[in-house]
């Protein structure tokens, strides 16, 4: 039986090489307008270490100033508990704070040239991992960051879309098992593209990159699906209403059961 998953694609004219060739310029004015930047990393919970006032933990490192932020919540505890030892002074005004996405980027955004901050994502070791194995399979290296998993099929490249709520979005994943699972079920649905099917990967850092420097439509169809252990957070604190909690997005199945699933044309 066939899922009720509806797939699309779109030719990847801006794909992986824009992403990459918009990191050299910026245009303030290209921009996508901020209400729809927010909107697409909402939906994503990071974790800092925060200070007694709210704000995050800014480490001094060879007279560089940085707040790592990190993507999973273990890695940030582990982080802290660490600092508890070589620093308790330090450690004790402080705790590991949940922020979304969006919240990184707006402080990002507010800061000045002169007063700038950098903000230095710590990706999950065991996906960067994944994203090393994949891409040297295809004599490839892994160039640092965030790694995010996307969907491509057919030999021109298309990003592969899903259609929840009847939109076409493309899916970005944190985790390549997600990735897998939905490669397994394009399969099933397409037997005959199944061979065209490939994952691959963009750093987190260039797609915000991205939606800060281009107003292409491509990048609004563009959705980050959060990892297991956040989705795990998402679910265990979604009633207690903090300030900073972002609501989750997650793949699901198309529930029209007249939207068959339609293989790529």
């Amino acid at each position: 039986m066939k899922s009720l998953i509806r797939w699309t694609a779109t030719l990847g004219l801006v794909g992986t090489t824009m992403l990459t060739s918009l990191l050299g310029s910026y245009s303030k004015a290209l921009a996508l307008p901020e209400e729809q930047i927010v909107k697409t990393l909402q939906s994503v919970p990071v974790f800092a270490i925060a200070d007694d006032q709210g704000g995050p933990l800014i480490v001094v490192e060879k007279e560089q100033k940085f707040t790592p932020v990190f993507i999973s919540q273990q890695d940030a505890q582990n982080f802290f508990e660490r600092l508890k030892k070589e620093n308790p002074e330090v450690a004790s005004k402080g705790k590991v704070q949940p922020f979304s996405l969006a919240d990184v980027y707006k402080m990002q955004a507010s800061q000045t040239e002169q007063n700038r901050l950098m903000i230095y994502f710590v990706p999950k070791e065991s996906e960067v991992e994944s994203a090393k194995k994949l891409l040297s399979e295809r004599g490839q290296q892994y160039q640092g960051g965030v790694p995010l998993f996307v969907l491509k099929a057919r030999k021109e490249g298309s990003f592969l879309m899903i259609r929840p709520d009847n939109q076409d979005v493309i899916p970005l994943f944190f985790e390549k098992a997600t990735a897998l699972q939905m490669v397994e079920q394009y399969k099933k649905d397409n037997p005959a593209e199944a061979a065209t099917v490939k994952i691959d990967v963009v750093p987190l850092e260039t797609v915000i990159a991205s939606l800060q420097q281009s107003n292409d439509e491509f990048f609004t169809k563009i959705i980050l699906f959060p990892s297991q252990e956040m989705l795990n957070f998402i679910r265990a604190n979604i009633n207690q209403n903090a300030p900073n909690q972002p609501p989750a997005n997650q793949p699901r199945p198309n529930n029209n059961t007249n939207n068959r699933p339609a293989p790529n044309r």
